[in-house]
């Protein structure tokens, strides 16, 4: 008997209509402006089999693009697989940081937050060749703990320039990834693939969250797999 039923949709990590036309934005537009550093670290974790969950290049350009217009010195990143968004984070911010109060005290400059190191140590070769490892404070925690010990000291209050993913901060840019999750946000439900599931439901509520949060000014980029952009305006 002849089956009517459709065929569920490949979720993508470009989310433009044709992969040429994605193909087309990449090589005219991200890939000769790819640092040399971040395309290693691009093409390593091409072989990883969780490649999916690496910041997509063209999201990675835009990410430095704001950290440029924000002045970005201080920053901070949850979730950070192999370090593509790191090492960009890194090679964008200034070489030093200094306390405004005491320009002889140097300051780590990226707090970076994954509960795995392991794919961490992929790109931390690289970043280490880089020269920008210094910048870096990797913290292997869930995000929560670290939050909490960072609002600890008064310091860090509105001490954030830039936020990658998320972060209890005043001021400054908050950027989280994967809001599209591979398309699936506007799939219907039953054609969504299982291991995808439980990520577009707890995605579908966080855009809605952000949509309603009238603290922050939002801009949602159909770039990668969706980066959505917040400012707080109180």
């Amino acid at each position: 008997m002849e089956q009517n039923l459709k065929k569920p949709p490949n979720p993508s990590k470009g989310l433009l209509q044709s992969d040429e036309l994605y193909q087309y934005i990449l090589e005219t537009s991200v890939f000769p402006r790819e640092p040399e550093p971040l395309k290693e670290l691009r093409e390593v974790t091409a072989t990883h089999p969780r490649a999916m969950m690496a910041t997509a290049p063209d999201a990675g350009q835009l990410i430095t693009m704001l950290l440029s217009l924000v002045n970005a010195k201080k920053t901070i990143e949850i979730g950070v697989f192999t370090g593509y968004s790191l090492l960009l984070t890194a090679l964008s911010i200034p070489q030093d940081g200094k306390n405004c109060y005491d320009t002889d005290t140097m300051l780590v400059q990226i707090v970076a937050i994954d509960i795995s190191r392991e794919s961490y140590e992929i790109g931390l070769p690289i970043i280490r060749k880089s020269g920008v490892e210094h910048k870096i404070d990797f913290n292997e925690s869930e995000a929560l703990p670290i939050l909490d010990q960072l609002l600890e000291d008064s310091q860090n209050t509105a001490s954030f320039d830039f936020a990658f993913v998320d972060a209890d901060k005043v001021g400054g840019i908050v950027v989280y990834d994967n809001t599209l999750w591979g398309g699936t946000v506007a799939m219907p439900e039953e054609l969504v693939p299982d291991y995808m599931q439980q990520g577009r439901e707890l995605t579908i509520k966080l855009n809605k969250s952000l949509a309603s949060d009238p603290r922050v000014q939002i801009s949602h980029a159909p770039l990668g797999d969706g980066i959505t952009i917040c400012r707080r305006l109180y």
